[in-house]
């Protein structure tokens, strides 16, 4: 089977200082286990890159709550007031990005782009510092591309060789992250033997994937 580790072996290979791409929505499609393992490793200095950081005791959350982590880029931390805390202290840096900004910088990290065009965010703090183009008359913030050294990802199956599909709304970001991570490691919830998973239903192909957390472990 492609990889499989242990949530302790996959944290092991998460040195402290990464960054992480961690997929899930308030901690629906977030791999559980393995941030249960970087807690449990004692990680520190992560950069988290997501949707948001969840709720206290749930997701991302659990990092925050541990100390794990020095730097958040997320499109809202308003669920979390640990976060929330922690960045009025300075504890924790923390740059928010218009959700459909943040998906389109994955992408284009992912797909080799040099950025992305938007206009949202302009005449607001969001453009502070950055690149305004006009294309047509119409002015546009150039947002840079996001990859990071990993993507850790929650998946319903995975087969033997790593194509993975995902349960419903626990797709969001994942699919996208996979593209990013420079290793992308997947939680799945079942593990199955290859053709159990319908071709049209492989959402992440195996090529992107480098670790499966086994199961029971």
């Amino acid at each position: 089977m492609k990889g499989a580790l242990s949530p302790a072996a996959a944290a092991a290979l998460i040195p402290d200082g990464s960054s992480l791409l961690i997929g899930g929505f308030m901690g629906v499609g977030t791999p559980e286990r393995l941030i249960d393992a970087l807690v449990a490793r004692g990680a520190r200095g992560l950069t988290v890159i997501a949707n948001d950081t969840a709720l206290p005791g749930r997701g991302i959350g659990k990092l925050i709550s541990a100390g794990c982590v020095s730097r958040v880029v997320a499109s809202h931390i308003g669920l979390n007031p640990e976060t929330q805390q922690k960045m009025i202290s300075g504890e924790i840096a923390c740059e928010l990005v218009p959700q459909g900004t943040l998906v389109e910088r994955i992408r284009a990290g992912g797909v080799g782009l040099g950025g992305v065009l938007t206009p949202t965010g302009l005449g607001t703090e969001v453009e502070e510092g950055k690149q305004v183009i006009e294309v047509q008359g119409r002015r546009f913030l150039l947002e840079t591309p996001i990859t990071a050294d990993f993507a850790l990802l929650a998946a319903f199956q995975a087969d033997y060789v790593g194509n993975l599909n995902y349960a419903l709304t626990a797709q969001n970001f994942n699919p996208v992250m996979a593209l990013a991570g420079r290793m992308v490691i997947a939680e799945p919830d079942h593990i199955v033997p290859v053709g159990v998973i319908p071709p049209d239903a492989v959402k992440t192909p195996g090529v992107l994937v480098d670790h499966l957390l086994v199961r029971g472990v």
